[in-house]
Order: structure tokens, then sequence, then C-alpha cells
């Protein structure tokens, strides 16, 4: 039976069945590619995967989540519209 999960929560449990094979392309998909080239990818990247999740709630937990630890980030309300 598939799992079911409600929606607007993010699932931050382990889902790749081989995370070192993922890792290992995401490095590939950066190889040879200048900064900038780089930047432009991982952007395209997070704008295909958030069209693919399609629910805004879930994108705005993850963002929230990705950005608490960076240095000088403040703390941002995933649940604020």
């Amino acid at each position: 039976m598939a799992s079911r999960t409600t929606p607007g929560r993010l699932r931050t449990d382990s889902r790749l069945p081989d995370p070192d094979a993922f890792y290992e392309a995401l490095i590939d998909m950066h190889r040879g590619l200048t900064e900038a080239a780089s930047a432009h990818v991982n952007a395209k990247l997070i704008l295909l995967l958030a069209n693919h999740i399609g629910d805004l709630g879930v994108l705005r937990e993850a963002m929230a989540l990705a950005r608490q630890d960076a240095p000088g980030a403040t703390f941002i309300d995933s649940t604020e519209n």
C-alpha cells in the first residue's frame, strides 16, 4: 500500500533508497561548470522540484529548514503568507 502524507507537511525521513548515488549524481551535475553556471543549474533544479512538489506549505517548511543554520540568517516563519 502506498504511504499517505498530510498536505502541507514536509517529510524529513530518509526516502532515498541509495542516498550516495543521488549525491554522486548531484556532484556530477556540477562537474565542469563555472560557479555562475552551477548556481543557475541549482536554481533550475529547485524550481523543477518545487513544481513537482506543488504544495506551497511544504515548500515554505523546506525553505525555513534550509535557511535555519545559514550563517547570518534570521528566523523566518514558514507559516506566514
